[in-house]
Formats: C-alpha cells, sequence, structure tokens
C-alpha cells in the first residue's frame, strides 16, 4: 500500500500493482519532490499529466493538494483500472482521466474535442516516472513530443524521477533545466518551457522561485 502524504486525503492509502512491472516512488521521495514542486508553483486549480502512472500515486497527490485535474497515462490495463480504483477510493474521480496505452502513442495522438485533456489547452505539472531501464533516447522522444505536440502550458513544470546512476535528461529545444536532486538511489530532475526563444539541453536558469 501507498499512502497519500498530505492534503485533503491525506494519510489515506492506495493500493499499488503487483509484481516488479512498476516501481512506487518513496514516501520520502515523494514529499521531497512536492516541497520542491510547491516552491516554485501553487497547486491549486492546476492541471496535472502524470506519465508512466503506476497506482497514481503522484498525480493524485497533487489533486490532494489542490490540482483541479488529473490525466494519468499507464499503458498496462489492469494497472490503469487500479488509477480509476484509487481515485475512487480518495473521492477523487471525478477530477481523474485515465488513458490506457503506451506514452509515446498518447501523446501522438493529440486527443481532439472538448475533453479535459486537448493540448491546446496545456498541462501545469507534469510528472514523469518511467521505469529505470527505459532508453535514454526513448525518454528524450517522449520529452520532445510533449514539446511538438502543445501538450505544456506556458509556465508549466516538468519533473522526470531516475535512478540516481542514470544521466541527466537530455532536455529537447523548447525546455530548459532548473534543477535536479538527488535522494539516495532516485534523482528528480526539473525543467520548464523557453520563455523569449530557443535553447538547448545545454542551458541553464535560474530556478523560478528564486528568479
Amino acid at each position: 500500500m501507498t499512502r497519500i502524504i498530505a492534503g485533503r486525503a491525506g494519510g489515506r492509502t492506495i493500493a499499488a500493482p503487483r509484481g516488479s512491472a512498476t516501481r512506487p516512488t518513496t514516501d520520502r521521495v515523494r514529499e521531497a519532490l512536492f516541497s520542491r514542486v510547491e516552491a516554485l508553483m501553487d497547486l491549486d486549480g492546476v492541471r496535472v499529466l502524470d506519465l508512466y502512472a503506476g497506482s497514481g500515486a503522484l498525480g493524485l497527490e497533487a489533486l490532494s493538494r489542490g490540482a483541479a485535474h488529473l490525466t494519468a497515462v499507464e499503458r498496462h490495463r489492469a494497472t490503469a483500472a487500479l488509477v480509476e480504483r484509487n481515485a475512487r477510493d480518495l473521492g477523487l474521480a471525478d477530477l481523474v482521466q485515465v488513458r490506457t496505452g503506451a506514452v509515446e502513442r498518447v501523446l501522438v495522438a493529440r486527443p481532439e474535442g472538448e475533453g479535459p485533456d486537448r493540448p491546446g489547452d496545456g498541462f501545469d505539472l507534469v510528472l514523469l516516472d518511467p521505469p529505470y531501464p527505459l532508453d535514454e533516447h526513448d525518454l528524450a522522444d517522449v520529452l520532445g513530443l510533449l514539446v511538438s505536440g502543445g501538450w505544456l502550458a506556458e509556465d508549466a513544470l516538468v519533473v522526470v524521477e531516475r535512478s540516481a546512476r542514470s544521466p541527466r535528461p537530455a532536455w529537447p529545444t523548447g525546455l530548459v533545466h532548473l534543477d535536479t536532486r538527488t535522494y539516495g538511489e532516485t534523482a528528480l530532475h526539473l525543467a520548464e518551457p523557453v520563455r523569449g526563444g530557443p535553447t538547448s539541453e545545454d542551458d541553464e536558469r535560474v530556478p523560478r522561485s528564486l528568479a
């Protein structure tokens, strides 16, 4: 079981997928992640995209802390159903949309119409917790699709969780690296969309909380 740490559902537990196919974020890392996120942005009313959702713990934590909508993407049907169940158990189902499929395919599909996850609106917070074995080039492709597909709001924050032994993500043109924090075997990498011109993955920026 995994615990929601803070907010309206704080202290409640949710079910985690069985087996070794998923790697739930520890409470310590999740608490550190949201401490950093909330230092950079106000979660009240934001729209969240949780890629490689697993149990949905990251996205549901954001909802518990005030986010207005969560779109969770999970390729395994049984695990996607678990996200829906966890949302119902927390009383957050009305705020959650679960999309079943490979992350790359979902991002390429670019949903149309009046649904809550049409890319034209852009997501304010994007959380990526891919399997550690995911190839760095594949991760770079996903990050590129976030930019090219219009999935990001102008002031979005992108958070990537990786092994501390993995290299820093290759940020595409259109995203600039803000910060990296390491917690034991886990590293959290933060980036935001470029404002005012193109950049490259090697560019650095003073974190917006300090700008």
